[in-house]
């Protein structure tokens, strides 16, 4: 009964709030004791349950309904290309989704009989839980806003200062408060928002003993409780006589608790022989083996193109479940600009070889490149004899970064991210053959070294920087800052923003670096020369 009765209590409010009847929710704040910002919550939540395409909170295709996509086709058929992405901006999308929809829409309609009804019923099937699901959801909501409001009505917090003092009757107050709530279905930490409390402390409260409910448990109040299966002063020097004896005098704890337990003898853990130990002082490090040592790998850094370039292969989707095509690209770490890449249906050390060839007959003079770095991960390719011979072969100096570390080959991760997470990236519809696949592949290599503007380059394209014009484009910037800095000097607080162009870029720099930003010329050069 109470649960139905907030849902009709909540369906009456709502209809004077929204239309036709839009009630001044003000007044109806006052009138119920709703308090305001609830009931513009709610008519929000109501309106984003009416099918309204691009509403600013899902953008990608994956999440919007068919009759969504075909409501926004509907609107951006009569504008033009600047309407049409002013309307993409607004709405949160991007012009290339709506061309995909209209492509698939296209294409449903001209073959017929390659729509059939695979995955109808198994659609519906998941749509009905996602209702389903729903409709649970909503009526804990529901039942839990009932809850607050009845809640709300005592009008008692016990928020205060950290480190306060509850006493015991505020205590019982407070759980009887939170059981009731709970009962009703109500959510912890919404109780605890209500009754300016954090969940932690409500927690602690409900799973302390009754009997210690009024005393302050803060260490700075109370003393530390002894744990009651603590050694005691005589067992630790039984246990340190026993471990320093000639016979156990060579052998770690691990080794000693075996040995004690085949005679019968059982004095503590390992853990606690060890923990023992390094209270006195006696766990110094034996032996002629070194102390492991955990050492980040050497810096690379690229003054000019065709220094140093990072490689490495990725996943692409295919028709087939649990098939992928390997897309093999090399990147080059100065200019960010992709100066090698194949598709190939399997992943070998003789693919990443023939890519590689090409790629430095392409970039280089004479097929040979003696100051190229090449620097990968450790899988079984990057390492196979056929790659490593090419490598020596070119004249290229091999890297490679630490294992299980994807971090270390952080370029080359963060291009397959901006290639997946492209607009046009068939998702939805994977590759279904390896011509296909280098197709949208070559396509997205041209948009990427010609069109792309990157971030870190100062948004300029790779292959404006990796041919050296990047220096007077960001001249030309400057200039064109600077003028605009003089006719209207009263609209610059400051400085111009900074378009000098990025002299060096490093791969897994050290800490200092990062602190002191771009080093000198000089010394990058001698950086690159050491590691090659």
């Amino acid at each position: 009964m109470g649960k139905q009765y907030a849902v009709e209590f909540k369906e009456s409010i709502l209809k004077r709030i929204l239309p036709p009847n839009n009630g001044y929710i003000p007044e109806i704040s006052r009138e119920t004791g709703i308090p305001v910002d609830t009931l513009y919550t709610w008519r929000t939540k109501y309106r984003s349950r009416i099918p309204e395409p691009g509403n600013g909170k899902e953008h990608e295709s994956s999440s919007l309904s068919a009759e969504e996509k075909m409501f926004i086709l509907f609107e951006t058929m009569a504008l033009n290309e600047v309407e049409r992405g002013e309307y993409c901006r607004r709405k949160g999308l991007y012009p290339e989704q709506i061309e995909a929809w209209k492509k698939t829409i296209l294409e449903g309609l001209s073959s017929p009989s390659e729509r059939a009804s695979r995955g109808t019923v198994s659609q519906q099937a998941k749509t009905i839980r996602h209702l389903e699901s729903e409709l649970r959801r909503k009526e804990k909501a529901l039942a839990e806003a009932a809850t607050l409001l009845m809640l709300k009505k005592i009008g008692r917090s016990f928020g205060g200062a950290r480190g306060r003092k509850i006493d015991r009757n505020s205590r019982q107050e407070i759980m009887a408060l939170v059981a009731e709530g709970r009962q009703k279905g109500a959510r912890l930490s919404a109780l605890c928002h209500l009754l300016g409390l954090s969940p932690r402390t409500v927690q602690r409260y409900l799973s302390a003993p009754p009997e210690l409910g009024a005393e302050d448990g803060r260490k700075a109040v109370q003393a530390r409780r002894v744990p009651g299966n603590r050694l005691t002063p005589d067992e630790e020097e039984a246990i340190v006589s026993t471990l320093n004896q000639p016979r156990f005098a060579s052998l770690s704890p691990a080794q000693i608790v075996p040995m004690l337990a085949d005679e019968g003898v059982y004095l503590a853990s390992e853990s606690t022989l060890y923990r023992i130990l390094r209270k006195r002082g006696q766990l110094a490090r034996r032996g002629r083996a070194r102390v492991p040592t955990h050492r980040r790998p050497t810096p690379l850094c690229a003054t000019a193109p065709n220094q140093v370039w990072t490689w490495d292969i990725t996943y692409l989707s295919t028709t087939i479940k649990g098939q992928f095509f390997y897309l093999y690209l090399f990147l080059d770490l100065y200019s960010r600009k992709i100066v090698g890449w194949e598709v190939w249906a399997s992943e070998s050390a003789d693919h990443g070889a023939d890519t590689l060839k090409k790629a430095v007959l392409r970039e280089t003079q004479g097929g040979h490149a003696p100051r190229v770095v090449l620097h990968s991960d450790n899988g079984a390719p990057m390492k196979g004899a056929t790659m490593l011979g090419m490598l020596q072969k070119l004249g290229i100096c091999p890297s490679f970064g630490r294992p299980s570390v994807s971090n270390d080959n952080a370029d080359s991760e963060s291009l397959f991210k901006t290639m997946k997470y492209r607009p046009n990236y068939p998702v939805d519809r994977p590759f279904d053959t390896l011509e296909e696949a280098r197709q949208w592949v070559a396509s997205f290599v041209r948009w990427y070294n010609d069109h792309h503007r990157h971030s870190a380059l100062k948004f300029v394209t790779p292959s404006q920087r990796h041919r050296g014009e990047d220096r007077d484009l960001l001249q030309h910037r400057t200039q064109v800052y600077q003028s605009a800095q003089q006719r209207n000097p009263e609209r610059w607080s400051g400085n111009t923003r900074n378009w000098s162009p990025i002299e060096a870029v490093f791969l897994n720099p050290q800490r200092e670096q990062k602190e002191k930003g771009h080093s000198s010329k000089s010394q990058t050069s001698k950086n690159v020369r050491q590691i090659a």
